[in-house]
């Protein structure tokens, strides 16, 4: 038996009934990485320290053998997107700019992790800053594990590509405008982003702070509800963390669907959707019914300006939060021998590209004269399309929807066309407007081979019946199951 295929709770529970050591695991999973990452290109920064997670695997060994539980994660391998904070390993949010930043803390999430006794396993790829939709914008481009020429998404595909290769056994990511679920959906993998407060955000580099929200990427519905259970509650370093009892979300998972309410909002089912992809997710709304649920045709009637609304908004936020780095507090500077040069040069040299599209754009729509006509307006429009969701939730229970109108797309496909890109979170841009639970899980393949997902949306805090949802879905089909080949990596190798 090959650990590293195995889930987060099935290795959790092996480890805690000594029918294999946490050390077992994580020699698996670094062999595992060993063969295959050089192809897939998933980890960045020091990639995985083998001796520091050996020794962890080993206190966990230890502290099992005195008799004492771990925790829920015992000996499980996590990865972490590269803008969360560990305490001394290399954090850079894939920016040169960041380079060489080690923080002095534990960022929540991580600190809930440890003390679940997971063993934080290596940091993963991401677009600069988390913004991008294709792990294209760092270096080297991570590569999708069922097509090589393809991209796994972003700005989380290196987390999402680890979890699909067998790289890790689960992993965390950041989701601002569909950043965990977008790449999900391209490499076949489970990936959930919870109600806005749910999760803490104290020790995630900021992108857009009223949208940022840390999220699980998994290879089961289960392994999800388990990490949003230890990593979420209430964090008093958080000012927007909510102060709300945390439950098990793995508690009354298996509990049938029969009446439960699907939203099905036409908005999302337009001309542009791939076919494949419609097809996919109208047979997915096709089983839930099967399994006792009722579909409501709903209407979110400003959906047409999530895109628009959401690239006033977050890029706004990052220009202020992306200020501090100016080559004085952090990273790299390039010193001019003047103030105002260092600040320059230093932008100008270790930002990319897209990062300074973003920083131009933010900064432009909260300048005098025009923060009224377009980033108050986008406020207002996000009220809209909250309301929009309020309403539907007065009908239905859950909305579903394709996470993403296309599959993966070809390496360098959209670079030279940031509209298209932005478009590739069309779908997903709007549960982070509204601050809604929102989940993608597989639910087909495309006639190339490449992956499909579906997105159950819910109201505010109700990851419950989110998960439900999804999980009887998934224990109704074999999606989940499969599991890239990566032939064209043995043979080249």
């Amino acid at each position: 038996m090959e650990l590293y295929r195995l889930t987060a709770h099935e290795l959790a529970r092996m480890i805690r009934g000594k029918e294999v050591s946490a050390r077992d695991a994580i020699e698996s999973l670094l062999k595992r990485k060993e063969n295959v990452d050089s192809k897939i290109d998933a980890y960045r920064e020091e990639g995985v320290g083998s001796k520091s997670v050996l020794v962890d695997a080993d206190n966990v060994d230890a502290a099992i053998r005195r008799g004492e539980d771990p925790g829920p994660l015992a000996g499980v391998p996590i990865a972490r997107k590269a803008n969360l904070c560990v305490k001394g390993k290399l954090t850079t949010c894939g920016s040169t700019i960041l380079f060489p930043f080690r923080p002095p803390y534990d960022g929540t999430a991580i600190e809930r992790l440890k003390e679940a006794g997971a063993i934080l396993y290596g940091c993963t790829q991401m677009d600069e800053f988390a913004m991008g939709s294709s792990t294209e914008n760092c270096g080297p481009c991570t590569k999708n594990p069922w097509d090589q020429s393809r991209v796994p998404g972003g700005s989380s595909g290196g987390s999402a590509a680890a979890v699909a290769a067998d790289e890790a056994i689960a992993a965390l990511g950041t989701d601002t405008g569909g950043s965990v679920r977008q790449p999900a959906a391209f490499c076949g993998v489970v990936g959930l982003k919870p109600t806005y407060g749910r999760v803490s955000r104290y020790g995630l580099i900021a992108f857009a702070s009223s949208l940022d929200q840390i999220g699980p990427l998994t290879k089961d519905v289960e392994d999800a509800a388990l990490l949003l259970s230890v990593i979420g509650g209430h964090d008093p370093r958080d000012s927007t963390s909510l102060d709300i009892d945390l439950p098990d979300f793995r508690e009354g998972l298996d509990e049938p669907i029969t009446g439960l309410r699907i939203g099905v909002p036409k908005e999302y089912f337009v001309e542009g959707l791939d076919g494949e992809v419609k097809g996919a997710v109208r047979k997915a709304i096709d089983e839930l019914v099967a399994l006792g649920a009722e579909v409501v045709d709903i209407s979110l009637p400003h959906t047409e300006y999530a895109v628009a609304t959401y690239y006033i908004i977050a890029p706004a936020e990052a220009s202020s939060n992306l200020a501090r780095y100016d080559g004085v507090q952090y990273g790299q500077r390039r010193d001019s021998g003047a103030l105002l040069g260092m600040y320059e040069e230093t932008r100008q040299d270790y930002f990319g590209d897209e990062v300074k599209r973003r920083i131009i754009l933010g900064t432009y729509v909260l300048s005098s004269g025009y923060y009224d006509a377009y980033y108050l307006k986008a406020q207002k429009v996000r009220t809209l399309i909250k309301n929009d969701f309020d309403e539907a939730f007065k009908v239905c229970d859950v909305i579903v929807t394709p996470t993403s109108p296309t599959p993966a797309f070809k390496i360098g496909e959209k670079m030279e066309d940031p509209l298209q890109m932005y478009l590739s979170d069309i779908f997903t841009i709007s549960a982070n407007l509204a601050g809604i639970p929102a989940i993608s899980i597989p639910c087909g393949f495309s006639g190339a081979g490449l992956p499909i997902g579906f997105q159950i949306m819910g109201r505010p805090l109700d990851e419950r019946t989110v998960l439900q949802a999804a999980y009887a879905y998934e224990k109704s089909t074999t999606w989940n199951e499969r599991r890239p080949d990566l032939k064209w990596i043995t043979k080249s190798s």
